[in-house]
């Protein structure tokens, strides 16, 4: 038995190839769109819907075996870091994204001015910049 089986099992989810797939892609790192996770999961199996794969990545979402990220403007991404509450720096010029470690204290990392009565377990910090590509170009157009 393989490790994603018995992590899949340990979740409380069924051991399917589609769900052993999208994990599969996922551990190799990023953050990715569905469209790419879909691509790369349809290199490895016969053939998987895209209606598939947004299911698997729902059920890995809410078993905490997987991340979903949405950066504004940007469609949904998924991550196989999950549950440790680390934040991201998005590139406005290429959309790169990096993963960023809390720097600040313990989770959620960030205490709040007034939390209105609500027990803070996570927050979830995006960052705006430019990655050094496209430092290197937009200082070349200068």
């Amino acid at each position: 038995m393989s490790s994603a089986e018995e992590l899949l099992r340990s979740r409380g989810l069924r051991v399917t190839r589609p769900r052993l797939a999208v994990l599969d892609v996922l551990a190799a790192g990023g953050h990715l769109e569905v469209d790419e996770i879909t691509r790369r999961v349809r290199e490895r199996l016969d053939s998987v819907s895209t209606q598939a794969v947004y299911d698997v990545l729902g059920a890995l979402s809410r078993a905490g075996l997987s991340r979903r990220i949405e950066p504004a403007g940007s469609p949904a991404r998924y991550e196989a870091r999950a549950g440790d509450n680390h934040h991201h720096v998005v590139c406005r010029g290429c959309g790169e994204i990096e993963d960023i470690d809390c720097t600040v204290g313990s989770a959620p990392c960030l205490d709040p001015d007034t939390a209105h009565d609500f027990e803070v377990d996570e927050a979830e910090v995006t960052f705006w910049g430019l990655c050094p590509a496209c430092r290197v170009r937009r200082d070349a157009d200068d």
